[in-house]
């Protein structure tokens, strides 16, 4: 599938490995795996993620992370507005003098907001249309689950992650990495592995290749069960993913029995593992569970 085309980033000068290590400087930074930090030194490649995460002039995109601003400064010519969500008090407290540095006509499209983004309820400013990110490794998957969770405004996602989550999210099931990120994330988005990003590009370089993830929002499987009963579900079935649903699921149940009549009511194989089914089987499964007797 080719690539978009790129925005015009010519109001903003993008950072190089060298502005990098000066800004680094400059704040006395020194990147810490505490918050997974580390900092994208290579200019074509923000390009190129705002070009697979096609965004426009209308959009507010929501930014976690954006360490010294390397993706923030690709983002801002082509959207309407960036809040950039930062947990490091430094990087937050910096990230403006930046932007009026690097992009002086561009300053006003930007919000920080200085906050742990898995704490983040509510974002300044119009709702956001659209997260981009490249993720701390440590909280990749809660982040991208959450927002989606929380902000139903979001139509479109495209984040970097260590390339092993970003396989994880997007995998169909019968894969051997197909798991609960892969199914809760199809819960809310068709989901595709949009490409690889080599370890060069960062400062420090990490010891793994990463991925970028394009998720696009779609409405959740129909099922009168809530959102929480199916992923308590998707949970219990992969806890012990050795087991058949049928056990898996008996303590979820309430017992293998009740489980057996949940899982043949809602036509999945009892003796099916949790790793062969898909959302929809999940969603009707919480969603027979809640139409039969009550648990023993």
């Amino acid at each position: 599938m080719p690539e978009p085309e790129s925005p015009v980033d010519s109001a903003a000068t993008l950072l190089g490995a060298a502005r990098v290590r000066e800004l680094a400087d400059r704040l006395g930074v020194r990147p810490t795996k505490n918050w997974g930090q580390n900092f994208v030194v290579d200019a074509n490649t923000v390009r190129r993620i705002v070009r697979l995460a096609q965004v426009g002039p209308d959009d507010v995109v929501v930014e976690v992370g954006p360490g010294l601003g390397s993706l923030t400064l690709a983002l801002l010519p082509a959207v309407r507005r960036v809040v950039a969500v930062e947990v490091d008090p430094v990087l937050a407290g910096a990230l403006p003098q930046t932007v009026a540095e690097q992009a002086p006509t561009l300053a006003d499209r930007l919000e920080v907001v200085h906050a742990d983004a898995l704490a983040v309820r509510e974002l300044p400013g119009p709702p956001p249309t659209a997260l981009v990110a490249n993720l701390p490794y440590n909280v990749s998957v809660p982040v991208v689950l959450s927002f989606l969770e929380r902000f139903p405004s979001i139509e479109r996602v495209l984040v970097m992650v260590q390339l092993e989550v970003a396989e994880r999210l997007a995998a169909q099931p019968g894969s051997k990495v197909y798991g609960v990120p892969s199914v809760k994330a199809a819960w809310h988005a068709d989901v595709r592995l949009a490409g690889t990003v080599g370890r060069h590009v960062f400062w420090p370089a990490p010891n793994v290749d990463s991925g970028l993830v394009e998720l696009v929002r779609h409405e959740p499987p129909v099922t009168e069960a809530p959102r929480e009963q199916v992923f308590a579900a998707i949970d219990a079935a992969f806890l012990q993913r050795r087991k058949t649903l049928r056990a898996a699921l008996a303590g979820w149940a309430g017992s293998a029995p009740r489980a057996e009549e949940i899982l043949r009511r809602a036509g999945v194989d009892p003796q099916a593992r949790g790793e062969a089914i898909d959302v929809e089987a999940f969603a009707r499964i919480a969603d027979a569970a809640s139409h039969t007797g009550p648990r023993t």
